[in-house]
């Protein structure tokens, strides 16, 4: 079995938090790292311990290759968080990370092992929909436009060549895990699903949050919130008094 010491390569613990009947695993947007949850710990309620997911070619783990595929990532994840479900779980992804987090629940739910209670996405399209035009293939120019449309990326990054050389390579990985593989249909998932979404955000409509509905058993949400593709930050603090509201529902319903 996979351990803790072995595992932490892709978990960290901004503040660790030992007494936590809970823990919640974030997953980054593409080209995002762990860093952009380092924040979230004190605004999340004290029963829940944040576990940001450390993807290889970035931040810690630059050196590495990134994956550029859906299925490879999510077994080798599915892997290193063996030590790590050792306590009831929720997960959290935004964008790429909606989509890895709720294929590793399937492949968690393959394996026989603990399946989150509550799995967050924010946005993005429901996987089963057909998406826009694929972006991984553009030109660098057209990715860059792309890039300056979204917003997101920092500006000291668009304007140097050498942070360039370093972000594309992992940003254009991370589109192809995002679009290159077709999904696979499957049973819905047990646990609830609570969708995400930013009001201006052209990538993720309502309508796109909302066919989430079909991939779960449980209960469903969506709530949208001010702001484009990257709401997660501009609208943080309404965002975490949602999902910690949501979070303290789940913790209410362990075993005592």
């Amino acid at each position: 079995m996979t351990t803790r010491s072995t595992s932490d390569t892709w978990v960290g613990c901004p503040r660790p938090n030992p007494a936590s009947r809970l823990r919640l695993f974030c997953f980054p947007y593409a080209g995002g790292g762990a860093s952009v949850y380092s924040a979230w710990w004190r605004e999340l309620p004290a029963h829940t311990e944040l576990c940001a997911i450390k993807l290889p070619g970035r931040e810690a783990r630059m050196s590495e290759p990134p994956f550029d595929r859906l299925t490879p990532l999510v077994q080798a994840l599915a892997t290193a968080l063996e030590g790590w479900l050792t306590k009831p779980f929720a997960f959290y992804g935004h964008s790429l990370g909606a989509l890895v987090s709720f294929e590793l629940a399937r492949e968690l739910r393959r394996r026989g092992a603990p399946l989150p209670r509550h799995l967050f996405v924010s946005g993005r399209r429901a996987p089963h929909l057909s998406g826009p035009a694929p972006l991984h293939g553009l030109s660098d120019a057209e990715f860059l436009a792309w890039l300056r449309r979204m917003g997101g990326t920092p500006d000291e990054v668009l304007r140097e060549p050498e942070l360039l050389a370093l972000f594309l390579p992992v940003l254009r990985a991370d589109v192809a895990v995002n679009e290159v593989e077709p999904f696979v249909p499957g049973p819905p998932l047990d646990c609830p699903i609570s969708a995400f979404g930013g009001l201006d955000d052209e990538r993720a409509s309502r309508a796109d949050l909302e066919a989430w509905r079909e991939l779960t058993r449980g209960p469903f949400r969506v709530e949208m919130f001010p702001g484009g593709h990257f709401f997660v930050r501009s609208a943080r603090e309404p965002l975490l008094r949602s999902v910690s509201a949501l979070l303290d529902g789940v913790e209410r319903d362990l075993p005592a």
